[in-house]
């Protein structure tokens, strides 16, 4: 575990090591900015409806012969 975190500190801010960083990796700051509308207005929907599906579909299923 200490060789991985030394390797990923190492490394930390290329995408390829030595030739791209992550903000020159990155996306236009209006595309980040459009993206992260969109995902501002979808996920609540997203996580709505996955607490309704477990509420609806909770406690449905038993266990088989075989368990």
């Amino acid at each position: 575990m200490l060789a991985f975190a030394g390797l990923a500190y190492s490394l930390f801010h290329y995408v390829v090591i030595d030739r791209m960083t992550i903000w020159e990796a990155a996306a236009h700051e209006s595309a980040l900015k459009f993206m992260l509308v969109g995902a501002l207005i979808v996920l609540p929907f997203l996580v709505g409806y996955t607490f309704y599906s477990y509420r609806v579909f909770g406690g449905k299923a038993r266990a088989g012969p075989h368990e």
